[in-house]
């Protein structure tokens, strides 16, 4: 199984590596791209008509500004998306590109992140592959396990 992380332009990969590592983490097989809802329609319909067809299981769309990619994604493919808002320097404090991907209308859904949120796209994804890939799954646990002992400590320490 493989997750597809794209995203609407290369000012977006700072945000985005956080999905990158945390899926490469629980090694799960991870294509990157760069997909313009705006500059590049025809790749993007591509890539959405087909990703299914490629082995891709869940795709990972992080956009700012207007943040197209991730509802056009879903309008065209049968596969989960998630939605990363991401703050750019066009953006407004983020919140459209929040809105944007958050506001989709009924039978287009896409489970959407905080802004600039690829990590918990990441795990989200993830967690998505384990309900039928055991040993994902067994990742998640112990990843999960990390972060309930990671609180305890810090709370011994106080």
């Amino acid at each position: 199984m493989k997750v597809a992380v794209i995203m609407g332009s290369k000012s977006d990969l700072p945000v985005m590596q956080d999905a990158i590592d945390i899926l490469k983490g629980f090694d799960i097989e991870t294509e990157v791209d760069i997909v313009s809802a705006h500059r590049t329609p025809e790749k993007l319909f591509d890539f959405s008509k087909n990703a299914h067809t490629r082995g891709i299981s869940v795709i990972i769309a992080g956009a700012g500004g207007a943040a197209h990619l991730p509802g056009m994604v879903a309008s065209m493919s049968p596969l989960p998306v998630i939605g990363v808002p991401v703050k750019s320097s066009n953006s407004i404090d983020g919140w459209d590109s929040v809105l944007s991907i958050l506001q989709m209308p009924g039978g287009v859904p896409v489970a959407t992140v905080a802004l600039n949120g690829a990590k918990n796209a990441g795990i989200l994804a993830a967690q998505i592959i384990g309900t039928s890939d055991k040993c994902v799954l067994d990742k998640i646990i112990f990843y999960k396990e990390s972060l309930k002992e990671a609180v305890i400590k810090s709370s011994e320490s106080l």
